[in-house]
């Protein structure tokens, strides 16, 4: 493994780029290849069986392509997953999760969380939160209307806005003095929330802990990179000028991006030597 490989992010569409902006920001002579799921987003709605084959056949391809380290930009696979690929796959693998985790103890006690609904059931954020701080209250919403608005280019729609006072009124009515994006998707709708929310609540973006994060492990490992960066890649398993274009915004410019067909993988189950 060498220092000028590129670090690997993915996620199932645009979400992932909160975390690619804090890379440019953070560790901009890094180079980077970015990858959305996009033709098969939402992942917030299936199942977990679904979700871990996603995310080893992503893996699969990204090492293939010679990255040093990949991000999960995907709370979902992050909640998930991670646990398990990790000991499946020869590369540093950094979640959202405990990144998130760990900046919202440091920021309040009173502690709401929103993100998809394979997220909320997981309760990944509440175990982790409370291994933190037993003392904190944490309130997780599923909202499994966000992604597929963000995606659409829908955030300044009315009906985004009469979404999101659902989903955070249940979280306005428990008082909470700090709420995590629990998707990497949700920070494109801070203007729709900060309009919903009181001031005096803190937003807690994973993305700029996690990227400290892979900062720090980079260093660890001798891998950090000081050369200008190559151009980031970015691959989708959907429509490359659809996500060019909603990628646009966000990005300050319009990308180069190519349709990448992912390896079939079948994993057969690791029997249980000790039952036989």
């Amino acid at each position: 493994m060498t220092k000028e490989k590129r670090i690997g992010i993915f996620d199932s569409g645009v979400g992932g780029l909160t975390v690619l902006r804090e890379l440019y920001r953070q560790l901009p002579t890094e180079s980077i290849l970015y990858f959305g799921d996009t033709a098969r987003l939402p992942y917030g709605t299936r199942q977990s069986a679904e979700i871990l084959q996603f995310v080893r056949e992503i893996l699969t391809w990204m090492t293939e392509s010679g990255v040093k380290m990949v991000i999960m930009a995907c709370n979902t696979s992050s909640a998930l997953a991670l646990e398990t690929v990790r000991s499946e796959f020869d590369v540093p693998i950094l979640g959202v999760i405990l990144p998130g985790a760990r900046a919202a103890v440091q920021q309040g006690r009173r502690i709401g969380v929103i993100s998809t609904p394979a997220t909320a059931a997981s309760n990944a954020y509440r175990r982790a939160i409370m291994e933190i701080d037993p003392d904190t209250r944490v309130w997780q919403v599923g909202c499994p209307e966000f992604v597929p608005l963000i995606e659409q280019g829908r955030i300044n729609d009315s009906y985004t806005y009469e979404v999101a006072r659902e989903y955070l009124a249940p979280l306005i009515q428990q008082q909470i003095d700090t709420l995590v994006y629990g998707c990497t998707h949700y920070p494109h709708l801070e203007p729709v929330l900060r309009q919903i929310l009181p001031s005096s609540v803190r937003l807690i973006d994973p993305a700029v802990h996690v990227v400290a994060a892979a900062s720090r492990e980079l260093e660890l490992l001798g891998l950090r990179e000081t050369r200008q960066p190559l151009p980031t890649r970015f691959g989708v398993s959907g429509c490359p000028q659809q996500f060019a274009q909603l990628s646009r915004p966000w990005l300050g410019y319009t990308p180069s991006v190519e349709k990448i067909t992912l390896p079939t993988l079948v994993y057969e189950p690791v029997r249980n030597a000790s039952a036989e």
